[in-house]
């Protein structure tokens, strides 16, 4: 069995195809968020090893559920963060809010997100 992943992102077409990715490149995926608040308690619920977290969300900043998820200490998942923007404009935000790193959501792949996970 794969590590276990929470999908976190508004929109149901990109929850869809990453998952889809996600299970073909081995992880299982325990569960889907469509906002912060909805991403916290699934976390605390279903205890997954890595969070995929879009960083703008409805709700709750995407760097705010990233530094919730990483200071609770019964909760405790890796935490990559994906956007349709680019790196360079979100930088400050990733390097600050105690993740992983940070894959834009057209390179996604479950190689990519292995390599950042090493």
């Amino acid at each position: 069995m794969g590590q276990t992943v929470l999908i976190v992102d508004d929109h149901p077409s990109f929850r869809a195809s990453a998952r889809r990715m996600l299970e073909a490149a081995g992880y299982e995926v325990v569960g889907e968020a469509e906002d912060g608040a909805t991403a916290l308690d699934a976390a605390r619920r279903l205890r997954p090893e890595l969070v995929l977290l879009d960083v703008r969300l409805p709700d709750i900043d995407g760097f705010e559920v990233a530094r919730s998820l990483v200071d609770d200490v019964g909760c405790t998942p890796q935490v990559v963060l994906v956007s349709s923007h680019d790196f360079a404009d979100l930088g400050e935000g990733v390097s600050g809010s105690g993740v992983r790193g940070f894959i834009n959501k057209g390179e996604l792949t479950g190689t990519a997100l292995a390599a950042l996970l090493r």
